[in-house]
């Protein structure tokens, strides 16, 4: 069954995305949710106009965007986490400690899924970040991680 998400669902695909999932999954559990709808032609006309009007929303705040970037770009953020002795840090750093610690640090709000971290974030050191602000707008950043 070929639907249109309404909502970003993992394991599924991003929101406006067309995608192929069971019937049953479809049928049952994403329509009734409100998260999908089938992919017809009428729904497909709809999903044309709504990506249209989210990209110009988008370029609308491009400038927004990349005088963020341009705050970020090149800055180092700390993040205190509680490590061993021999450096290793407890569990790993995620997307929302980043998050947290630019809201702290420069007041800036940055959402989750824009943060892309290197895998392996397990001892303590410095990290480049790359944060996706836009298609078009990337800043990259090193996070510092320092032991508590």
């Amino acid at each position: 069954m070929e639907i249109i998400l309404l909502k970003d669902i993992d394991n599924v695909g991003f929101k406006h995305d067309v995608v192929t999932v069971k019937n049953g999954y479809g049928r049952n559990y994403l329509i009734p949710q409100g998260l999908a709808v089938i992919a017809n032609a009428a729904n497909n006309t709809k999903l044309e106009a709504l990506r249209a009007e989210e990209d110009a929303k988008e370029e609308a705040r491009l400038d927004e965007f990349k005088a963020q970037a341009a705050k970020f770009e090149g800055q180092t953020v700390k993040i205190g986490v509680k490590a061993g002795t021999s450096g290793k840090i407890f569990g790993s750093v995620t997307e929302v400690q980043v998050v947290n610690a630019l809201q702290e640090q420069f007041g800036e709000e940055v959402a989750r899924k824009k943060v892309q971290l290197p895998e392996s974030v397990k001892e303590v050191g410095t990290y480049p970040v790359v944060l996706q602000l836009h298609k078009s707008v990337a800043a990259n950043i090193e996070i510092e991680l320092v032991a508590e």
